[in-house]
């Protein structure tokens, strides 16, 4: 693999480790299984290159308000949980199918190119690698909703998703904390995928493709590797999952002996995920059999 390569993986595993934190959000904090991370990623990308193409609106508002339109995914995925009554897996499929066409009204065709756009990598970093305003941002996340769940609110949620009994008897309106936890989660999806065409320089209908499943690979290697309880810990075990992933998959492409193709990925993805889910039983066999040994 060489150097370009490895710089690109990096970059895109920045860039999954946001999908990693609200599945991260979503799954672990709230114990909200939600399926509407295919759909808003898609989302972001689609908000932002109309609002830069068709709109001519600066960059930077663009990716605020890709953020922002995933918010209003998530808030419909949790409001047909709480307020419907729907099962959470059903409201988050409902949502995901509506945002295909949603997608497209958004975007007017299936994909937009956006090569000749100002995107807020050249516009803040002109000439830098990509790498390293995309570390930044990354960053930035990870600090931001570090401080997030160590606040009132962030308690609560972390409280509901831990037990919603007990949070209702404290007072706390979990349905309200539901939406509030959801919405930041897909917001952060939409913002990856907002970064996701600017990196690519075009925004497409099917990118959202497998994304649940990529971010669902980022925690679970994560919590693999890098186990911990702490919430900070947690949130860069998303990044350090997402960025193993990328360079364990791109090293499984690029590496002849395999014989694997890019039509392989998925493929990959689910090995790498079963592998991963499976690491923890793995670790306590072998340690169980040693025991056994030096008994």
């Amino acid at each position: 693999m060489s150097l370009f390569q490895l710089i690109g993986t990096l970059e895109l595993g920045l860039i999954y480790s946001l999908v990693g934190m609200g599945a991260y959000l979503s799954f672990r904090i709230l114990n909200f299984p939600d399926m509407t991370v295919d759909g808003s990623y898609v989302l972001g990308a689609a908000v932002y290159a109309a609002c830069v193409s068709l709109l001519d609106l600066h960059p930077f508002v663009a990716t605020i308000n890709a953020a922002i339109a995933g918010a209003c995914a998530g808030a419909c995925t949790a409001l047909l949980s709480t307020r419907l009554k729907m099962l959470n897996l059903l409201a988050g499929i409902l949502t995901m199918t509506a945002l295909y066409s949603i997608n497209l009204r958004i975007m007017g065709r299936p994909n937009l190119a956006l090569l000749d756009n100002d995107t807020v990598f050249s516009l803040w970093f002109s000439g830098a690698p990509k790498i390293l305003p995309l570390t930044l941002i990354v960053a930035i996340i990870v600090i931001a909703l570090w401080l997030f769940l160590k606040t009132q609110i962030g308690l609560a949620l972390r409280s509901t998703g831990n037990n919603p009994r007990m949070s209702r008897a404290q007072g706390i309106n979990d349905k309200n904390m539901i939406v509030i936890g959801i919405c930041i989660a897909n917001a952060i999806v939409s913002l990856a995928g907002a970064l996701y065409a600017q990196y690519s320089g075009f925004a497409d209908i099917n990118l959202g493709i497998g994304t649940i499943v990529t971010g669902l690979a980022a925690l679970i290697i994560g919590e693999a590797l890098f186990a911990h309880a702490k919430v900070l810990h947690a949130l860069l075990a998303c990044v350090g999952g997402a960025v193993i992933f990328y360079m364990v998959t791109a090293f499984a492409l690029n590496s002849n002996s395999f014989g694997l193709q890019t039509s392989d990925q998925k493929l990959i993805t689910a090995l790498f995920m079963a592998f991963a889910m499976g690491l923890p039983r793995i670790k306590a066999y072998f340690k169980n059999t040693k025991k056994g040994d030096t008994l």
